[in-house]
């Protein structure tokens, strides 16, 4: 009997000690992963750094252009009121009957 539950034991440590190694390979494999993806991470980290500055440099640009188009819409005079004298004038004198319409 002792004999047997010497072989039962030593079994279970065979396996056991198998186990064993296959989850420190397992580990190492993960460990050489996550050091893989942390590099990739600082990479990607960098290139988003780049086009921060680059978003915030284009982002300042398009403001000082906006100001600019304002300031020249500020100082740009309405036509409205001589188109309505340019209609009226048409309607008074340039409608005469059978003449084309000018376009």
């Amino acid at each position: 009997m002792k004999k047997f539950l010497k072989w039962i034991l030593g079994f279970f440590a065979l396996v056991g000690g198998t186990a064993a190694i296959i989850s420190t390979q397992k580990k190492k494999e993960h460990d050489k992963k996550v050091k893989e993806n942390e590099e990739k991470i600082k990479k990607v980290q960098v290139k988003t750094k780049q086009i921060q500055v680059k978003k915030e440099e284009t982002q300042r640009l398009l403001d000082k252009q906006n100001k600019k188009v304002a300031k020249a819409k500020t100082q740009v005079k309405t036509t409205d009121n001589a188109k309505k004298t340019v209609q009226n004038f048409e309607q008074k004198y340039r409608r005469k009957p059978g003449r084309p319409k000018k376009s």
